[in-house]
């Protein structure tokens, strides 16, 4: 006989709620009933469903009725904002639209809300603006995390000239496609190992068992929308820079991207038990927040650590990859990472950070802030500035919709910003054309008081979601000329 499977769409379509109880019902019946039929599975559950009192004293069924029964006595009441928010300081205030402004006037009126900024590169969200930090009182906001949990930067440093990105366009070009994977959905057929994958949370945490494996699938992908891998020139101008390096010019390999679908699954699980627990009005309802002392915010902080972890491991793959294929080792890393919240002390009191669109600039902390397939990125090191409580720009910062640059945006107009930059696009659509981004010298120039700069990175090579990149021959030593 087959073993017992059951998907969480067939427990809520017997009537479950979305929540713990789904997951713990899924593994309770697939572990202790995989001999039964999917009917019979099923028909259990509806009958722990009408009367879970009946089987708080079963000694398997229990772990599902005592979910149903804690939902069934918690009386939610929607809870008031504040009518006066917390202070917050706003950078660059000129190049952020209305709707960003008015979503973080929004957060800031939090009952749990003790701090925020609102850096330059801002616009509208879900929830807290895409470029909004707050600091809450022992709360978390899935959605003021983001749905991308942990999406970070990724640079590695090679002492190669720079000008060898053109002589040998073709090889690197083969080199990026053959080792990075773009697209939706998109999984590796191989297994890529990694001590991530064998992290305790998956077999802890109930709700991530069933994501173990679509996690290992995806490790070293990186997923559509903005996310990319590039080659570029690296421009070295501070002396005294914290890798070590001498002032002058590298190619750089540089990437962006997240957690892949377990973020995703996870935010989205996590904001659902948010939205059920805590009640808010309409234009706050993606605010919603776990207390860190209960079960579910003690669950999501583990799990979005785990799923930050993984965004990370998913970078180090695809550098460690693509260092092997070009023969190289690289000088320094930095890396940096964004939609993500932090233990941090703000007046003397621990609080909790949400960085959504925001990179930590702590004071020496490493970073790079990227502007767009033809502007530079800025590497940068953070000065520590308590009024953006720690934090800069993680990038240009949208100033189209991608409905509005998909209705603006030609490629005759993108092919001759390409062409007038000397970059080579592999996929990429209009959405992401540079015209949808903000200047982000203004950007930086906005922000001059949170980071230093302490060089920058020149996209050169730049592959993203799109069209199915052409297949190459690879030949030996193309890539290091030995």
């Amino acid at each position: 006989m087959n073993k017992l499977k059951l998907t969480g769409k067939q427990i809520r379509a017997i009537g479950f709620e979305e929540g713990p109880v789904v997951s713990v019902a899924m593994h309770t019946m697939c572990t202790h009933f995989k001999h039964h039929t999917e009917d019979e599975a099923l028909q259990i559950l509806k009958e722990v469903l009408a009367t879970p009192e009946n089987y708080l004293a079963d000694e398997v069924l229990s772990k599902i009725a005592e979910k149903l029964v804690v939902v069934e006595e918690e009386a939610v009441t929607e809870i008031p904002l504040n009518e006066t928010g917390v202070e917050y300081n706003i950078f660059g205030a000129k190049h952020i639209e209305e709707g960003a402004l008015l979503q973080m006037q929004t957060a800031a009126k939090l009952p749990v809300a003790v701090a925020g900024a609102l850096m330059p590169d801002a616009h509208q969200g879900y929830g807290l603006p895409i470029g909004g930090v707050l600091a809450t009182n022992n709360a978390i906001i899935p959605y003021a995390v983001g749905v991308d949990i942990g999406c970070r930067m990724c640079l590695s440093i090679f002492a190669i000239e720079p000008d060898e990105l053109k002589k040998r366009e073709a090889n690197f070009q083969r080199e990026l496609v053959a080792n990075t994977l773009f697209g939706a959905g998109r999984e590796f057929t191989e297994r890529t190992e990694h001590e991530v994958l064998d992290r305790k949370e998956f077999s802890e945490i109930i709700f991530l068992q069933p994501l173990q494996h679509k996690a290992l699938k995806q490790l070293g992908t990186s997923g559509s929308g903005n996310h990319f891998v590039e080659f570029g020139k690296v421009e070295i101008t501070d002396v005294s820079n914290t890798m070590n390096l001498p002032v002058g010019n590298y190619v750089g390999l540089l990437s962006h991207s997240g957690s892949r679908g377990l973020g995703a699954n996870i935010a989205n699980h996590y904001t659902q038990i948010a939205m059920q627990k805590t009640v808010l009005p309409k234009e706050a309802k993606h605010l919603a927040w776990l207390d860190q002392d209960t079960e579910a915010g003690m669950e999501y902080w583990l799990a979005m650590n785990l799923a930050g972890d993984y965004a990370s491991a998913c970078h180090h793959t695809i550098h460690a990859k693509i260092a092997k294929a070009i023969g190289e080792k690289p000088l320094a890393m930095v890396e940096n990472h964004h939609n993500f919240a932090w233990k941090e002390m703000w007046n003397g009191n621990e609080v909790i950070v949400h960085r959504k669109g925001a990179t930590p600039a702590g004071k020496n902390v490493l970073g790079i802030i990227p502007g767009s397939m033809t502007a530079p990125g800025f590497i940068v090191k953070g000065k520590g500035e308590t009024t953006s409580l720690n934090s800069a720009s993680h990038g240009a910062g949208r100033k189209m919709s991608r409905t509005k640059a998909l209705a603006n945006i030609t490629h005759e107009a993108l092919k001759k910003e390409l062409k007038e930059h000397g970059v080579k696009l592999i996929g990429g659509g209009l959405d992401e054309a540079p015209f949808a981004y903000k200047d982000i010298n203004e950007v930086m120039q906005s922000q001059t008081t949170l980071v230093d700069v302490l060089g920058k990175f020149y996209p050169v090579i730049v592959q993203m979601d799109g069209s199915d990149p052409r297949k190459f021959r690879k030949r030996k030593d193309e890539i290091t000329g030995e």
